[in-house]
């Protein structure tokens, strides 16, 4: 007689094997060989200058720094951590970029929204892989840039086409396939059938000033269950999207206000930074 509870065991520890390898790969993953036209980002290594970063794409030509000249093409074929010699012997770390560091070294045309700003509304949406989102007001796509490293599809809209054009060349530079930038007015693009057709959207952010205009469009194309995240910069901005919220039929909404305050430690002492952490207001909503 088969014993159920040997089979379940056996199933059990196929499962837990399966898991190991797949945990296995994952790390592989992560100390996989360098190619041409991936981006990377070169940490100075050591000395007075340690710590300075540099964001290029591995391949042909040569990346000239204050530290000497970097063959950008002996990057191809290292791993992830390694380190790679300018002319002049010093060392670079390789490191493989994350969104903290697009948010410094991507090229901007205005003040883009700040981390702490985009960390709220990923949290707020529970923003996933599976998600497709709507963007509107891209600017240099910091939010985008973001939203893409973790969304399964990202479409963004920016009016001001030297805008979308650069966040276009951002995208690019950062390696992020899954955004698509989008040179139009998200007022009008949001009552077509076109854009109706590639939703139902599982999250869409607003960042632009008619952004309460766009709200009962917005609504309609969310699907149930689904987040609208606007962020406005002042107090009447912030009331207009409320306003409209409210209006608009969600189940559920809030505005919150995010400060975040950087603690100075020095030889006399620490003690809370007097720097204003206040940048803006969060409206998320659920329909």
């Amino acid at each position: 007689m088969i014993d159920p509870s040997g089979s379940d065991n056996m199933t059990g520890q196929a499962d837990s094997r399966s898991t190991q390898a797949s945990s296995q790969t994952t790390r592989a993953d992560t100390r996989s060989t360098i190619v041409k036209g991936e981006h990377v980002l070169l940490r100075a290594s050591g000395g007075e200058r340690g710590g300075r970063e540099y964001f290029t794409v591995a391949g042909e030509g040569k990346l000239h720094t204050d530290l000497g000249i970097v063959d950008l093409g002996a990057i191809e074929g290292k791993r992830w951590g390694d380190t790679v010699e300018s002319h002049n012997a010093n060392a670079f770390t390789i490191i493989r970029p994350r969104a903290p560091d697009l948010f410094r070294h991507l090229k901007r045309t205005g003040a883009p929204m700040m981390p702490k700003d985009i960390g709220t509304i990923i949290a707020n949406t529970g923003l996933c892989p599976a998600d497709t989102v709507l963007d509107a007001g891209t600017g240099s796509g910091i939010l985008a840039a973001y939203l893409g490293t973790i969304a399964g599809r990202v479409i963004s809209y920016e009016a001001n086409e030297t805008f979308a054009g650069n966040a276009r060349k951002n995208m690019a530079r950062a390696g992020i396939a899954s955004v698509e930038v989008r040179h139009g007015d998200i007022l009008e693009a949001i009552k077509t059938p076109e854009l109706e057709a590639e939703g139902p959207f599982d999250v869409i952010t607003l960042d632009m000033q008619d952004a309460a205009k766009a709200v009962p469009g917005a609504f309609r194309l969310l699907r149930a269950g689904g987040y609208l995240a606007a962020y406005s910069p002042f107090f009447e901005q912030a009331t207009e999207i409320r306003s409209a919220v409210e209006r608009g039929g969600f189940a559920e909404y809030t505005t919150v206000i995010v400060t975040e305050q950087e603690l100075e430690v020095s030889k006399r002492g620490t003690r809370p930074s007097t720097r204003v952490g206040h940048t803006g207001f969060i409206t998320i909503a659920r329909k």
